[in-house]
C-alpha cells in the first residue's frame, strides 16, 4: 500500500513537472525593445567614392492579430546622398539552408568588406587571424543592399507568441520574408525604387516563391529582377538518391567538369568543350538508358559504362557494379581514391584528407565548407563589433532553425501528395504576369550540390520565359565568389544585368 502511494506520488510529480515544462515552452516570449545600430561609412565602388549609411537592426514581424511574433535581423547599406529614389535600386539578399544566415553572401561577395580565403582551394584557412578586406568589386555605387537573416539564424529570433511552426517551412518562410520586405520598403519610402532579390542555394528556392508571394496579400509588389546564385528550384535535380533518376541526369556533367579539373578525364580538351560533349551524351544516350533500366541489353550497358568512365574518370568495373548510377557521395570518395582524398560537395576543387580511406562517402563532412567556415564566422563577428558597432546580448547564429522543416505547400485541410520541392513554376507564373522582370542564373561548374546542368534542365521547363533569363557560368563551385577570378566576373555580370534594359 505504501509502495502504491509512493509510485502514485512520483507519477503525479512527473506529470506536474511535464505540464509546467509544456506551459513554459508555449508561454509567450518577452518582447524586448528592438535594437538598432546606425553608422556612417565611405568606400570606393565602381570607380566612385560612395558615402553610405549602415543600419543593422531588428524588425518585428506580426501575426494576423497584430501580435509581434519574431524579430528579423537585417543589415542595410544605403547611399547617403541618394537623389531620385526611382532611379536607385535596392537588392534584398539572403542565403539558403534552409536555416542559413546571410553571412556567406554578406562577407563573401556583396558586402562592403569581404573575407579573403584561398582562391585556389588548396589549403584550409585554419585558425585566426583572417584577412578581411575592402570589397573593391562591390556594388554600392549601383544599388542599395539589405541582408536578411531568417528566424533562427543571425540575430533573428522568436518573440511574444511566435513559434517555430510559424516560420520553419517553405510557405511560412516565404510569408515572413514578404512581410519583412514590405515593411522595409514602406518604412524607407522605397516603393518607387527598382527592386531585386538575390538568393543563394535554398535562397533561390525562396526567391522564386517569394516573387509570387509579393504579388499577393492585397499589396502587389512587382520585382525588376532576381539574381539566382547556385539555383535550387526543382529538388529532383539536386537530390542525389538511389531511386531518383533525374539526379543521375543532372549531376553527370558536373562530375565530368570536376574530373576534368582534377585531371582524371577530358585531358586535351577545354572545359567548355568537354562539358558540352557530356551534355550531348546525357540527353541523347544516358537518359534513354536510365529509363530502360534492366531492359538495357548487356552490350549497351557495357558501352554506357565505358562512356561514363570516360566522363567521370572512375573505373568501368565500379560503374558496372553501380548499375550505371553514381551517387554523388560515392563520387566524392572515389574520384581521388588513389590519393586517399575526398573532394568537396559545395565545391569539387576542395580536397580533404580523411582517416577512413574506404568509407562510402566523406565522413569528415564537406571539405569545401569546413575549410572556410571559421574564417567567415570570425570575420563577421569582428566586422560587426569593430566597424558596425553592433552590441548584442546573444551570439550570431550562422545556421539554425532548419530542422523539421515543413515542406508542405498547402494548408493541412487541403490534399497534398508529397513530391520533390519545385518552386520553378512559381517563377514561370511571376515572369508571365510581370513582363518586365528578368532573371540571372549564376552556376559553378564544380558545384556538386546544385549542378549547373540542373539549372539548364529546370529553366528549359516550368513555363519560364527563357528570353528574359541570363545563364552565367563560373569555374568554381556553389560559392563561386571564393575563387577571385569568378568574384570579379560575377560582379561584372550582375552590373550588366541590373543596368541593362
Amino acid at each position: 500500500m505504501r509502495n502504491h502511494f509512493l509510485i502514485t506520488t512520483i507519477l503525479l510529480f512527473c506529470l506536474l513537472s511535464k505540464a509546467q515544462e509544456i506551459k513554459k515552452d508555449t508561454a509567450p516570449k518577452p518582447i524586448p525593445e528592438a535594437k538598432s545600430f546606425i553608422t556612417k561609412h565611405q568606400g570606393f565602388y565602381g570607380g566612385k567614392t560612395i558615402e553610405y549609411t549602415t543600419t543593422a537592426k531588428e524588425t518585428f514581424l506580426t501575426n494576423k492579430a497584430g501580435d509581434s511574433i519574431a524579430a528579423f535581423w537585417s543589415v542595410a547599406y544605403t547611399k547617403t546622398a541618394m537623389g531620385d529614389v526611382t532611379k536607385r535600386p535596392v537588392t534584398f539578399i539572403f542565403n539558403g539552408g534552409p536555416g542559413s544566415a546571410s553571412m556567406w553572401l554578406h562577407l563573401g561577395f556583396f558586402g562592403p568588406k569581404i573575407v579573403k580565403v584561398d582562391s585556389d582551394a588548396k589549403k584550409d584557412d585554419g585558425a585566426a587571424p583572417y584577412n578581411l578586406i575592402n570589397n573593391k568589386h562591390g556594388l554600392l555605387d549601383l544599388t542599395d543592399m539589405v541582408f536578411i537573416d531568417p528566424v533562427g539564424t543571425g540575430y533573428s529570433r522568436l518573440v511574444g507568441k511566435g513559434e517555430g511552426k510559424d516560420f520553419y517551412g517553405l510557405k511560412e518562410d516565404v510569408d515572413s520574408f514578404a512581410q519583412f520586405i514590405r515593411k522595409w520598403v514602406t518604412e524607407n519610402e522605397r516603393w518607387f525604387s527598382p527592386k531585386y532579390l538575390a538568393g543563394e542555394s535554398y535562397g533561390t528556392t525562396r526567391a522564386a516563391a517569394l516573387g509570387k508571394a509579393l504579388e499577393g496579400s492585397g499589396q502587389n509588389m512587382a520585382l525588376n529582377g532576381m539574381i539566382l546564385i547556385s539555383q535550387a528550384l526543382d529538388y529532383a535535380g539536386s537530390t542525389s538518391e538511389p531511386n531518383n533518376i533525374t539526379s543521375f541526369i543532372t549531376y553527370l556533367p558536373s562530375m565530368a567538369a570536376t574530373a576534368w579539373y582534377h585531371k582524371k578525364a577530358g585531358q586535351g580538351k577545354t572545359l567548355k568543350k568537354f562539358t558540352q560533349e557530356c551534355r550531348d551524351f546525357t540527353y541523347n544516350t544516358y537518359i534513354p538508358a536510365l529509363h530502360k533500366g534492366n531492359l538495357l541489353p548487356d552490350h549497351e550497358k557495357n558501352e554506357i559504362a565505358e562512356k561514363l568512365a570516360y566522363f567521370t574518370g572512375l573505373d568501368k568495373t565500379y560503374i558496372l557494379r553501380s548499375n550505371l548510377r553514381i551517387l554523388m557521395g560515392r563520387f566524392q570518395k572515389q574520384l581521388l581514391m588513389d590519393q586517399g582524398l575526398a573532394i568537396g560537395r559545395l565545391d569539387g576543387r576542395f580536397m580533404g584528407d580523411e582517416e577512413d580511406k574506404v568509407s562510402e562517402k566523406p565522413h569528415l563532412g564537406d571539405a569545401a565548407s569546413y575549410q572556410i567556415s571559421a574564417a567567415y564566422t570570425a570575420s563577421l563577428n569582428h566586422y560587426f563589433a569593430s566597424e558596425l558597432k553592433v552590441k548584442m546580448d546573444r551570439p550570431y547564429i550562422t545556421s539554425g532553425g532548419g530542422s523539421n522543416w515543413r515542406w508542405r505547400t498547402v494548408p493541412d485541410s487541403e490534399y497534398w501528395e508529397p513530391m520533390p520541392v519545385n518552386t520553378a513554376p512559381d517563377l514561370g507564373e511571376t515572369m508571365r504576369r510581370n513582363t518586365a522582370m528578368k532573371v540571372m542564373v549564376a552556376s559553378g561548374y564544380y558545384d556538386l550540390i546544385t549542378p549547373f546542368f540542373d539549372a539548364e534542365y529546370t529553366f528549359a521547363r516550368n513555363g519560364i520565359v527563357k528570353e528574359r533569363v541570363q545563364m552565367k557560368y563560373y569555374e568554381a563551385g556553389h560559392m563561386m565568389y571564393t575563387h577571385e577570378p569568378d568574384l570579379i566576373q560575377l560582379s561584372k555580370d550582375i552590373r550588366e544585368f541590373i543596368t541593362s534594359n
